[in-house]
């Protein structure tokens, strides 16, 4: 097993001036599972072929454990890869599809044969051995691309959108199988997802890039918790935080018709008029139905959950309309056209500049 370092990494692709990564930083600790998430485009793609070596790299360096590797070639690396299209073999069973990259590294059959029985064994794969993988399912497929990184006991797995062609009960058992499968494992995994929530659920951390800029790199609770700035309030969350600029005020924020307290340190540390709140759905109460407090709603569309429903509706704020969305329980729905008065939670608000972007508030 080893750590993984991205030592101000870099990638320009020729013909562009923009890097599509740029001095990416980031520690990844020994057996630790690090998802890398962001919207098309960000660089993570970029980032963990950089890793795997189909990437050339234009500045900085890369190291796996102790070893620079940033110019080796990919199968001097010690890494196994899981493409998104799986990548199997069509014309060869799951077994040798599995035992592939052992029979070219020259291993004796009898060693092959029983590193693919025992992966076989730990992904449920046993009776599907002798099969073509057209006879298998998608969930099957993808076990099988798992299956062929786990026999070659590499130093890193690498994790390319894997469940990105399955749907979506089967991405949800899956990630639970490999978030579980790699702790058992112990084999450090750096992992690429657009899906947020994939990420929260799986990572030991989570580092998320914009433009192929890292903007935060932290624990999944921390990160929901206290976001490092605008883009990653907005980006971690289903559904999303509500972003609203507000004016500053004695004693807090001007958050409709009510004051809304903040942290005095937050609003001393800029110069803006305004600054930008961030609430969670969740951190909301709803005043009641005769009351003018906080921020009118006009309800449009209510999803209900069961245990609880979320309200989707616009607010007046600033003299624009901002649409907002209040998680509300499951017993409480409002009517569509109705109206409610909201206020944050005090403690739950997150204060953000609304001219960098950057968090405030502590």
């Amino acid at each position: 097993m080893a750590t993984v370092t991205f030592d101000k990494a870099t990638r320009i692709y020729p013909g562009s001036t923009k890097p599509a990564v740029d001095a990416l930083e980031i520690d990844i600790a020994d057996g630790e599972f690090l998802v890398l998430v962001g919207p098309s485009g960000c660089g993570k793609s970029t980032s963990l072929r950089m890793l795997a070596g189909l990437e050339d790299v234009n500045g900085g360096a890369i190291r796996i454990g102790d070893r620079d590797v940033t110019h080796l070639p990919p199968k001097d690396r010690d890494i196994a890869m899981v493409f998104q299209n799986y990548a199997l073999y069509p014309h060869m069973t799951v077994a040798d599809n599995m035992g592939f990259a052992l029979k070219i590294a020259g291993v004796n059959k009898a060693e092959i044969r029983q590193k693919v029985e025992e992966a076989a064994k730990i992904l449920d794969l046993t009776e599907y051995l002798d099969r073509k993988p057209k006879a298998l399912s998608g969930g099957q497929r993808q076990r099988v691309a798992m299956g062929r990184a786990i026999v070659r006991e590499p130093q890193v797995f690498l994790m390319d959108e894997p469940l990105s062609n399955l749907d979506a009960k089967l991405r949800v058992s899956t990630r639970t199988q490999i978030a579980s499968l790699q702790r058992r494992l112990g084999i450090t995994t750096v992992y690429v997802t657009h899906d947020q929530v994939e990420a929260l659920t799986m990572g030991d951390r989570v580092a998320v890039l914009k433009d192929g800029l890292l903007q935060q790199v932290d624990t999944p609770r921390n990160m929901y918790d206290k976001p490092a700035n605008l883009f990653v309030a907005g980006f971690i969350g289903s559904p999303a935080m509500n972003l609203v600029e507000v004016p500053i005020a004695d004693g807090g924020v001007k958050f409709g018709n009510s004051v809304v307290p903040v942290q005095r340190d937050a609003l001393s540390a800029t110069s803006d008029k305004t600054v930008t709140v961030g609430v969670r759905p969740e951190h909301f109460d709803v005043a009641g139905a005769d009351t003018d407090k906080g921020l009118a709603v006009t309800v449009n569309v209510v999803e209900e959950l069961g245990s609880d429903a979320f309200v989707y509706g616009t607010a007046q704020v600033g003299g624009e309309a901002k649409d907002i969305v209040v998680r509300v329980g499951g017993r409480e729905v409002p009517e569509k056209g109705s109206q409610l008065h909201v206020v944050p939670r005090a403690g739950e608000t997150h204060v953000f500049s609304t001219s960098t972007g950057a968090r405030l508030s502590d």
